[in-house]
């Protein structure tokens, strides 16, 4: 039988076609643990040769490592820049955040560099809940769309925790001046709250990537880590599952990853990767779903697990003023 391709989907109005399954470069920045140069290019030459066409980076992964280490993996493609789809991010440093159209301007450039690129596709305000939303919409973004009208990017983004702040902007900016949104850790088996926002998002023609389908650790064997911000409550229900799943001699995080890949009005969803073998596990979970669809007994008893802490959130950490 013939393994299937990755599904393209479309973003949004934005004309782009994304891989279901997205490459998240933040652990090349060995954000989560030391990664060598080597297995870094490794990973993003098997994502591209099993058919993920979308890298994601930041400036603040890694203190520009992830995003150093990212370019030297697209420069050893050696295919046409039409081929891949990259995003990277501004206003959130390890300096701090700085939202300013100086500094952002100023952050294309250092980004461009740093990947070794001429242009990138989608150019995100990285985390905004930690700014101030109203500088992102009157400062920001008119910031962004003089660098669209320069070349150095083609579209526009806005990522963070909480979902209220992509209506709050997207509401305030004139149609079609925010292009994708990135939310994180709200769909997965845990928290499918981003679902009630799709219906706008559709609406507004906003393309949407989900990230963090394993909640940032919740959903794997290993477990979160120890900053990991969710409740202890949530903590355990999440390792019970984790539990159950592997007496039945499944794996949460391929159940997680096939949870989050189902929704079709989710461009991509985004999964952190920093070695081959993380890179054909992804993929793995992708085709078999295509193949063989979802396992809804597995499922439903994992949700059933889940059920008292459903759509528990945590907070971002910084409080807007």
């Amino acid at each position: 039988m013939a393994v299937p391709k990755l599904e393209m989907r479309p973003l949004g109005n934005t004309g782009l076609k994304l891989s279901s399954v997205g490459f998240g470069a933040s652990p090349l920045g060995s954000v989560f643990g030391s990664v060598s140069e080597s297995d870094a290019v490794a990973s993003v030459l098997e994502a591209f040769r099993l058919g993920i066409n979308f890298f994601d980076t930041s400036p603040y992964y890694g203190a520009t490592l992830s995003e150093k280490m990212l370019g030297k993996g697209l420069k050893a493609l050696g295919v046409p820049r039409s081929e891949y789809i990259v995003s990277t991010k501004c206003g959130r440093y390890r300096e701090g955040f700085d939202f300013s159209a100086e500094r952002v301007t100023k952050s294309i450039d250092e980004s461009l560099e740093r990947l070794q690129l001429d242009y990138v596709d989608i150019f995100q305000c990285h985390d905004i809940e930690f700014g101030s939303l109203d500088q992102v919409v009157n400062e920001t973004i008119p910031a962004l769309q003089k660098l669209k009208e320069a070349g150095k990017i083609r579209f526009i983004g806005i990522t963070g925790l909480p979902l209220e702040i992509f209506t709050y902007v997207l509401d305030r900016v004139p149609p079609g001046t925010v292009d994708v949104i990135l939310s994180y850790c709200h769909y997965s088996i845990n928290d499918s709250t981003l679902e009630d926002l799709l219906p706008y998002l559709k609406t507004k023609g906003v393309g949407v990537i989900s990230a963090s389908p394993l909640a940032m650790g919740l959903l794997t064997e290993f477990g979160p880590p120890e900053w990991h911000p969710a409740s202890p409550e949530l903590k355990s229900a999440c390792q019970a599952a984790a539990v159950y799943c592997k007496e039945k001699g499944k794996n949460i995080s391929k159940l997680a990853m096939q949870y989050s890949l189902s929704n079709k009005d989710i461009s991509t969803v985004l999964v952190g990767m920093n070695s081959v073998k993380q890179v054909e596990e992804n993929v793995a979970a992708a085709t078999e779903l295509a193949l063989f669809g979802k396992d809804h007994e597995t499922l439903a008893e994992v949700e059933a697990i889940l059920k008292p802490v459903k759509n528990q959130t945590w907070p971002s950490g910084i409080q807007r003023s």
